[in-house]
């Protein structure tokens, strides 16, 4: 049975499915709770129960989703993602998305060069992230470097971004199997009609 658990900390809601210690599905919201999107992100026929109160595990996701949020490193904060059911390129798109640092963004098409297809086709994958913020698919832009699509709005992945700037003032490439992930800082993603 998958548990679903929904939590106000500041001002905004952050939502996660959970099933035997691995994260299924999160989810977030600056205006109310929006348990519809995270039911969405379930399997299908995926019995759930929603909890009122966390319980520890629970209680570390959702800790975990505010510090992405508020745009502090939890890279290596130890939560296991929920990925069976995915397909297995989709598969291999959310973990390379899930190597960019804090501090950097890559593009669509820097994704599709490591793991093959189209930047259109990656950019359906990081549509579909059943766990935004712990899979940080708000660090992919457009080859342009502007911000691109969010399905939270593009101001609000502009907002996280600008959180996790880390003042990274030279573009890097990571390893990634015997590819090169080109990263760039995240200073230089540009807002809506150009601007820096």
């Amino acid at each position: 049975m998958i548990q679903v658990c929904y939590q106000k900390r500041g001002n905004v809601w952050y939502g996660t499915a959970v099933q035997d210690n691995q994260v299924v599905a999160t989810c977030f919201s600056t205006k109310e709770p929006d348990l519809k999107r995270l039911i969405a992100r379930l399997p299908e026929d995926a019995g759930f129960q929603v909890l009122e109160e966390p319980d520890k595990f629970l209680a570390n996701v959702l800790g975990g989703l505010e510090d992405c949020f508020n745009g502090k490193n939890r890279e290596k904060c130890g939560l296991d993602v929920r990925m069976h059911q995915l397909s297995s390129y989709t598969k291999k798109v959310l973990n390379c998305t899930g190597l960019v640092p804090v501090g950097y963004v890559t593009t669509y098409g820097a994704i599709a060069k490591v793991v093959g297809g189209s930047a259109r086709s990656v950019g359906r994958v990081e549509a579909s992230n059943p766990v935004p913020l712990l899979i940080p698919c708000h660090r992919v832009v457009r080859s342009d470097l502007s911000v691109g699509g969010y399905g939270y709005g593009e101001q609000t992945k502009m907002e996280i971004l600008q959180r996790e700037d880390r003042g990274y003032e030279e573009s890097k490439e990571l390893k990634v199997d015997d590819k090169e992930l080109v990263l760039f800082p995240v200073k230089w993603v540009k807002q809506k009609h150009g601007e820096l």
